[in-house]
């Protein structure tokens, strides 16, 4: 039986010596005002990162918006009833792991961590960050920690929500004079159709582009897209995880 006091890591899988550790950082359970439903974090954007990382030699720690054990979006994980997210074998395989499973079960919480210990930070989206990261002053200055660090600082999908508000030291927004992307409206739009509801309380393309001085952009929905401006590496949804992870890795190489 696993001891929850134990310090959790998650080596490299072939027992190599491992490049170093990279957070990745999740949202804690929570309901969505819109839907009702409960909410966390989306499977793919925790295992299609993690999988790319650790085939490059990288340890994964994963941290929480409260700590404790995590949920991912039940539309999300492979075994769920709905059957939408049954073609995603890199999560069915993790979720076989005992480690994984008690990583998900014992998580810190983020503002028990520092910069520091980590070569680069990978925020993992879902519906959770709508509510978790967005206004989360702990989280903005744990990712900007990294980003002025010259660390790789990278979010994927919903979790992009954060950097709408992110400042760094001088008071300005992270993205100014960046070009970046998130979730697109065309995919929210296909996601509230889908469903029959308007889903999220806000949308990040809307958001974004009442902004000033930045550029945010969006591909073909549901493909994968990834870009990388200086140390900022941002991934517009779950098909869009493996493709920030591998220039995250680049950079780390450099």
């Amino acid at each position: 039986m696993n001891n929850p006091n134990e310090k959790q890591r998650y080596v490299h899988p072939h027992g190599a010596p491992t490049k170093g550790k990279i957070l990745m950082v999740a949202s804690s359970p929570a309901v969505s005002s819109q839907t009702g439903w409960p909410i966390g974090f989306w499977a793919a954007e925790l295992t299609h990162p993690m999988w790319v990382f650790e085939e490059a030699g990288y340890e994964i720690e994963l941290v929480s918006t409260e700590g404790g054990k995590l949920e991912m979006d039940g539309y999300s994980n492979p075994t769920d009833a709905s059957g939408y997210s049954a073609h995603d074998i890199i999560s069915l395989g993790y979720l076989q792991k005992p480690e994984f499973k008690n990583m998900l079960e014992h998580t810190k919480k983020l503002t028990d961590v520092k910069h520091k210990d980590y070569v680069a930070i990978f925020l993992v989206g879902g519906q959770g960050p709508m509510y978790t990261f967005r206004g989360n002053a702990g989280l903005q200055q744990l990712f900007v920690s990294f980003y002025e660090a010259g660390k790789p600082a990278a979010a994927v999908c919903h979790s992009t929500t954060l950097l709408l508000e992110a400042k760094t030291s001088d008071g300005e927004l992270l993205v100014k004079g960046k070009t970046w992307t998130g979730f697109a409206n065309a995919e929210e739009d296909f996601a509230d159709t889908a469903v029959g509801i308007k889903i999220q309380p806000y949308r990040i393309e809307e958001e974004a582009n009442k902004l000033s001085g930045t550029t945010f952009k969006v591909a073909a929905p549901f493909t994968s897209y990834a870009i990388q401006d200086g140390n900022l590496v941002t991934g517009q949804q779950q098909n869009s995880g493996a493709a920030a992870a591998e220039l995250v890795v680049e950079l780390l190489s450099k």
